[in-house]
């Protein structure tokens, strides 16, 4: 028997180009692989990254760690059968994952049901680790609300009152925009909301929602697309003069899988969060960078760090429970510390969210490319309310 989760018999495999030991920890991985290529595929090659050097460094107490991952569509359905599988046929220890909002929703779900353990990566909505929050999920991404608050906190700034918003029609689109409406009125009274438009995601007909947030006559816009769907609405609202003379606060277009797409259509001085991949100068940053690069050829994604760190997030749980168990690993979890290439981030006992922070800035156009200028990075701790008052706020 080697390591603490050897496998009697177990023959020698391969676990992501590594030759596997004679015993193995595997884990699931859930994601939209094939619904948001843009996001997932740097997603993939950062936690892949992560993996071999997990491994390469003698892997979980001396067994290797084994991802086996999966494809959700993009569909709620899809994911629970995907997490299905994985528990009941493959065996994983606990699954990890989700894009989309509604999916990850649908995944933490099956794990308060199932008793299993869930780190989810991406999903951004409040509810999953407050309103809906369960003792099995845990959440490595900022909220909508770390985001809301610092792009509201830009916007209080403004001379504009008349806002009009933009979002994606489920439960990320509809959670933005909630959560920064309350947030900008709590510190703009004089603030108004003049339009709401909610296009469906992934099909949005950006002419009749240039059209009708011109209609409305607002000061500023808040944006809520990503994807294609924020493509289509740049270059609908710049033929249309939508953003002539308007602010516009949007989240997530400073990360390069929705900025760079845009080109030299990147509309300028729109404060926005993202990751500035080519302008990160901290040790931990370049380190991670570097690696990246030499493995890849390519640059980071906003998707690569979030793959990344999701993996070297469930290699600390799992190392320190020492156990496979779900309620050791739960245990493990709150109040871990995980370095990340943003820097160390700590897994809140209170409410499961991990305070892995974002960078704020503003969009420019460098070299016909969109970049971030004049941006900051700020801690998940300095926007999310305190573990005493985000205990309150779950079931």
């Amino acid at each position: 028997m080697r390591g603490l989760f050897a496998i009697m018999g177990t023959a020698l495999c391969l676990a992501a180009g590594t030759q596997a030991m004679a015993g193995e920890i595997k884990v699931g991985e859930i994601n939209s692989y094939s619904a948001l290529p843009a996001f997932t595929d740097p997603y993939k090659k950062g936690w892949q990254l992560a993996l071999d050097e997990i491994n390469a460094a003698g892997g979980i107490n001396g067994d290797t760690l084994v991802i086996i991952s999966k494809d959700d569509g993009g569909k709620p359905g899809d994911a629970l059968t995907a997490a299905n599988e994985l528990v009941a046929k493959e065996g994983v220890v606990m699954i990890s994952g989700s894009f989309f909002s509604n999916v990850g929703m649908a995944v933490a779900d099956f794990a308060k049901q199932k008793k299993v353990f869930y780190l989810a990566g991406e999903p951004l909505t409040d509810a999953m680790i407050w309103s809906k929050g369960n003792d099995y999920t845990f959440r490595l991404r900022p909220p909508n609300y770390v985001q809301a608050a610092m792009l509201a906190q830009e916007a209080a700034k403004l001379p504009a009152k008349r806002w009009a918003t933009i979002a994606p029609n489920y439960e990320y689109g509809q959670s933005a925009v909630a959560v920064f409406k309350e947030l900008l009125q709590k510190a703009r009274p004089d603030v108004e909301f003049v339009g709401e438009q909610w296009p469906p995601q992934g099909k949005i007909d950006a002419g009749s929602v240039a059209q009708a947030i011109e209609a409305a006559k607002p000061d500023a816009i808040l944006n809520v697309e990503f994807g294609a769907d924020l493509v289509k609405l740049v270059r609908e609202g710049t033929t249309r003069d939508l953003f002539k003379g308007r602010s516009v606060v949007s989240f997530l277009t400073g990360e390069p899988e929705y900025l760079d797409p845009l080109k030299t259509d990147t509309p300028e001085g729109w404060i926005v969060t993202g990751y500035p991949w080519y302008s990160v100068d901290t040790p931990v940053h370049k380190a991670f960078l570097d690696a990246y690069q030499k493995r890849y050829n390519d640059y980071p994604r906003l998707g690569s760090v979030v793959g990344y760190a999701l993996v070297k997030s469930m290699a600390a749980i799992l190392t320190k429970a020492k156990s496979t168990d779900t309620d050791a690993l739960i245990a493990a979890a709150k109040g871990i510390s995980v370095d990340t290439p943003f820097g160390p981030i700590t897994y809140r006992a209170a409410d499961h969210q991990s305070t892995l922070g974002a960078f704020i800035g503003k969009t420019a156009l460098k070299d016909g490319k969109g970049v971030m200028v004049d941006f900051q990075y700020h801690s998940g701790n300095d926007f999310l309310p305190s573990e005493a008052d985000a205990a309150k706020l779950r079931p």
